[in-house]
Protein backbone atom coordinates (compact mmCIF):
# COMPACT_ATOMS: atom_id res chain seq x y z
CA UNK A 1 0.00 0.00 0.00
CA UNK A 2 2.88 2.11 1.01
CA UNK A 3 4.62 1.41 -2.03
CA UNK A 4 1.61 2.08 -4.01
CA UNK A 5 1.32 5.52 -2.56
CA UNK A 6 4.48 6.87 -2.87
CA UNK A 7 5.00 6.06 -6.57
CA UNK A 8 1.79 8.09 -7.74
CA UNK A 9 3.50 11.12 -8.97
CA UNK A 10 1.20 13.30 -6.73
CA UNK A 11 2.45 11.52 -4.03
CA UNK A 12 6.12 13.77 -4.66
CA UNK A 13 4.32 17.08 -5.16
CA UNK A 14 1.88 16.94 -2.46
CA UNK A 15 4.23 15.96 0.37
CA UNK A 16 6.76 18.97 -0.81
CA UNK A 17 3.77 21.56 -0.93
CA UNK A 18 2.71 20.39 2.51
CA UNK A 19 6.26 20.62 3.82
CA UNK A 20 7.70 24.00 2.00
CA UNK A 21 3.86 25.18 3.85
CA UNK A 22 4.77 23.89 6.68
CA UNK A 23 8.33 25.51 6.67
CA UNK A 24 7.14 28.89 5.35
CA UNK A 25 4.92 29.19 8.42
CA UNK A 26 7.64 28.17 10.68
CA UNK A 27 9.81 30.69 9.45
CA UNK A 28 7.18 33.22 9.56
CA UNK A 29 6.71 32.82 13.05
CA UNK A 30 10.26 32.50 13.59
CA UNK A 31 12.62 34.81 12.76
CA UNK A 32 15.89 33.68 12.89
CA UNK A 33 17.96 33.02 9.30
CA UNK A 34 18.67 29.39 10.03
CA UNK A 35 14.87 28.67 9.50
CA UNK A 36 14.98 29.27 5.61
CA UNK A 37 11.86 27.58 4.46
CA UNK A 38 13.69 25.72 1.37
CA UNK A 39 16.33 24.46 3.70
CA UNK A 40 14.33 23.15 6.60
CA UNK A 41 12.07 21.67 3.66
CA UNK A 42 14.86 19.90 2.55
CA UNK A 43 15.55 18.94 5.89
CA UNK A 44 11.90 17.24 6.64
CA UNK A 45 11.87 15.46 3.03
CA UNK A 46 15.06 13.41 3.58
CA UNK A 47 13.89 12.79 7.34
CA UNK A 48 10.79 11.36 5.91
CA UNK A 49 11.86 9.95 3.11
CA UNK A 50 14.72 7.82 5.34
CA UNK A 51 12.02 7.11 7.67
CA UNK A 52 9.57 5.61 5.37
CA UNK A 53 12.50 3.98 3.51
CA UNK A 54 11.20 5.32 0.24
CA UNK A 55 14.30 6.22 -2.31
CA UNK A 56 14.33 9.43 -3.43
CA UNK A 57 13.88 8.01 -7.21
CA UNK A 58 10.43 7.29 -6.33
CA UNK A 59 9.87 10.65 -4.82
CA UNK A 60 11.18 11.98 -8.22
CA UNK A 61 8.48 10.92 -9.89
CA UNK A 62 6.56 13.60 -8.91
CA UNK A 63 8.88 15.71 -7.58
CA UNK A 64 10.00 15.99 -11.38
CA UNK A 65 7.28 17.75 -12.30
CA UNK A 66 7.75 20.78 -10.01
CA UNK A 67 11.49 20.49 -11.31
CA UNK A 68 10.35 21.38 -14.43
CA UNK A 69 8.73 24.71 -13.33
CA UNK A 70 12.20 26.31 -12.25
CA UNK A 71 12.28 27.90 -15.61
CA UNK A 72 8.90 29.52 -15.94
CA UNK A 73 9.25 30.62 -12.41
CA UNK A 74 12.95 32.43 -13.09
CA UNK A 75 11.37 33.79 -15.96
CA UNK A 76 7.90 35.11 -14.08
CA UNK A 77 11.01 36.94 -12.01
CA UNK A 78 10.82 39.63 -15.09
CA UNK A 79 7.56 40.77 -14.04
CA UNK A 80 8.59 43.08 -11.23
CA UNK A 81 11.46 43.88 -13.17
CA UNK A 82 9.27 45.32 -16.09
CA UNK A 83 7.21 47.33 -13.11
CA UNK A 84 10.60 48.67 -11.98
CA UNK A 85 11.91 49.62 -15.70
CA UNK A 86 13.33 52.93 -15.19
CA UNK A 87 15.30 52.18 -11.83
CA UNK A 88 17.23 49.66 -14.24
CA UNK A 89 17.81 52.31 -17.41
CA UNK A 90 18.33 54.43 -14.08
CA UNK A 91 21.53 52.29 -12.41
CA UNK A 92 22.18 50.44 -15.27
CA UNK A 93 25.92 51.14 -15.08
CA UNK A 94 26.12 50.25 -11.20
CA UNK A 95 24.26 47.45 -11.71
CA UNK A 96 26.66 45.89 -14.76
CA UNK A 97 29.30 46.96 -13.17
CA UNK A 98 28.44 45.03 -9.67
CA UNK A 99 28.05 42.15 -11.61
CA UNK A 100 30.48 41.52 -13.64
CA UNK A 101 33.43 42.68 -10.89
CA UNK A 102 31.65 40.20 -8.58
CA UNK A 103 31.16 37.08 -10.90
CA UNK A 104 34.79 37.78 -12.29
CA UNK A 105 36.08 37.58 -8.67
CA UNK A 106 34.18 34.35 -8.06
CA UNK A 107 35.39 32.98 -10.53
CA UNK A 108 39.39 33.45 -10.16
CA UNK A 109 38.34 32.36 -6.86
CA UNK A 110 36.77 28.76 -7.53
CA UNK A 111 39.65 28.12 -10.01
CA UNK A 112 42.96 29.34 -7.93
CA UNK A 113 40.78 27.33 -4.67
CA UNK A 114 40.27 24.39 -6.63
CA UNK A 115 43.57 24.17 -8.19
CA UNK A 116 45.52 24.72 -5.10
CA UNK A 117 43.46 21.70 -3.35
CA UNK A 118 44.32 19.59 -6.65
CA UNK A 119 40.69 18.76 -7.74
CA UNK A 120 39.80 17.70 -11.23
CA UNK A 121 39.42 19.87 -13.92
CA UNK A 122 36.20 18.09 -14.04
CA UNK A 123 35.35 19.01 -10.13
CA UNK A 124 36.27 22.44 -11.28
CA UNK A 125 34.05 23.19 -14.02
CA UNK A 126 31.39 21.65 -11.63
CA UNK A 127 31.97 24.37 -9.00
CA UNK A 128 31.90 27.40 -11.79
CA UNK A 129 27.90 27.40 -11.95
CA UNK A 130 27.42 27.44 -8.59
CA UNK A 131 25.99 30.84 -8.27
CA UNK A 132 23.52 31.08 -11.42
CA UNK A 133 20.23 29.24 -11.31
CA UNK A 134 19.57 26.04 -11.75
CA UNK A 135 18.18 25.98 -14.91
CA UNK A 136 21.11 27.56 -16.48
CA UNK A 137 23.46 26.20 -14.21
CA UNK A 138 22.86 23.10 -15.90
CA UNK A 139 23.44 23.28 -19.00
CA UNK A 140 26.35 25.01 -18.44
CA UNK A 141 28.37 21.74 -16.51
CA UNK A 142 27.33 19.62 -19.29
CA UNK A 143 28.68 21.38 -22.05
CA UNK A 144 31.89 22.15 -20.09
CA UNK A 145 32.23 18.29 -19.09
CA UNK A 146 31.49 18.90 -15.63
CA UNK A 147 29.59 16.81 -12.66
CA UNK A 148 25.82 17.40 -12.67
CA UNK A 149 25.10 16.26 -9.33
CA UNK A 150 27.73 18.28 -7.65
CA UNK A 151 26.48 21.06 -9.74
CA UNK A 152 23.33 21.00 -8.70
CA UNK A 153 23.96 20.09 -4.67
CA UNK A 154 26.17 23.39 -4.75
CA UNK A 155 23.73 25.73 -6.26
CA UNK A 156 20.91 24.84 -3.87
CA UNK A 157 23.68 25.28 -1.33
CA UNK A 158 25.03 28.76 -1.89
CA UNK A 159 21.08 29.95 -2.87
CA UNK A 160 20.59 28.69 1.08
CA UNK A 161 23.39 30.07 2.16
CA UNK A 162 22.92 33.62 0.42
CA UNK A 163 19.52 33.73 1.76
CA UNK A 164 20.54 33.03 5.08
CA UNK A 165 23.90 34.60 5.58
CA UNK A 166 23.77 37.78 2.77
CA UNK A 167 21.24 40.04 5.05
CA UNK A 168 23.56 39.43 7.81
CA UNK A 169 26.40 40.24 6.24
CA UNK A 170 24.53 43.52 4.64
CA UNK A 171 23.17 44.66 7.83
CA UNK A 172 26.99 44.26 9.04
CA UNK A 173 28.52 46.50 6.08
CA UNK A 174 25.30 49.10 6.67
CA UNK A 175 24.19 48.86 2.99
CA UNK A 176 20.19 49.65 2.96
CA UNK A 177 20.36 50.66 -1.11
CA UNK A 178 17.74 48.27 -2.89
CA UNK A 179 20.12 48.17 -5.73
CA UNK A 180 22.92 46.90 -4.37
CA UNK A 181 20.52 44.73 -2.45
CA UNK A 182 19.42 43.49 -5.30
CA UNK A 183 22.44 42.88 -6.82
CA UNK A 184 24.35 41.47 -4.27
CA UNK A 185 21.38 39.02 -3.68
CA UNK A 186 20.92 37.74 -6.87
CA UNK A 187 23.70 37.48 -8.62
CA UNK A 188 25.81 35.61 -5.48
CA UNK A 189 22.51 33.56 -4.67
CA UNK A 190 20.21 33.28 -7.55
CA UNK A 191 16.27 32.83 -7.42
CA UNK A 192 16.70 32.08 -3.35
CA UNK A 193 18.77 35.19 -2.80
CA UNK A 194 16.01 36.81 -5.13
CA UNK A 195 13.10 35.65 -2.74
CA UNK A 196 15.04 37.14 0.08
CA UNK A 197 15.26 40.44 -2.11
CA UNK A 198 12.16 40.41 -2.30
CA UNK A 199 11.28 40.72 1.27
CA UNK A 200 13.53 43.80 1.35
CA UNK A 201 11.20 45.86 -1.47
CA UNK A 202 9.60 45.01 -4.79
CA UNK A 203 12.35 46.87 -6.32
CA UNK A 204 15.25 45.10 -4.71
CA UNK A 205 13.44 42.14 -5.83
CA UNK A 206 12.95 43.20 -9.55
CA UNK A 207 17.36 44.30 -9.33
CA UNK A 208 17.77 40.88 -8.08
CA UNK A 209 15.81 38.85 -10.67
CA UNK A 210 17.46 40.99 -13.54
CA UNK A 211 20.79 40.25 -11.49
CA UNK A 212 19.96 36.47 -11.93
CA UNK A 213 19.93 36.96 -15.75
CA UNK A 214 22.81 38.58 -16.39
CA UNK A 215 25.27 36.65 -14.11
CA UNK A 216 23.49 33.55 -16.34
CA UNK A 217 24.60 35.13 -19.40
CA UNK A 218 27.92 36.24 -17.94
CA UNK A 219 29.05 32.69 -16.42
CA UNK A 220 28.08 30.95 -19.88
CA UNK A 221 29.92 33.49 -21.72
CA UNK A 222 32.91 33.41 -19.41
CA UNK A 223 33.26 30.13 -18.05
CA UNK A 224 34.83 28.31 -21.23
CA UNK A 225 37.36 31.02 -21.70
CA UNK A 226 37.99 30.50 -18.06
CA UNK A 227 38.28 26.85 -18.17
CA UNK A 228 40.67 27.09 -21.55
CA UNK A 229 43.33 29.76 -19.97
CA UNK A 230 43.04 29.13 -16.47
CA UNK A 231 42.49 25.66 -15.68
Amino acid sequence: MQSNIATDPFFGIVLTIIIFSIAKNIRGKINFALFNPLLTSVIAIIIILKVLRIEYSTYYIGGSILNALIGPATVALAIPLYKNFDLLIKNYVSILAGIIIGNTINILNIIFLTKALSYSTEMTISFLPKAITTAIAVGVTKSLGGILPITVVLVILTGISGAIFGPFILKLLRVDDEVSIGVALGSSSHAIGTSRAIEYSERAGAIAGLSIVITGVFVIFIAPIAIRFLV
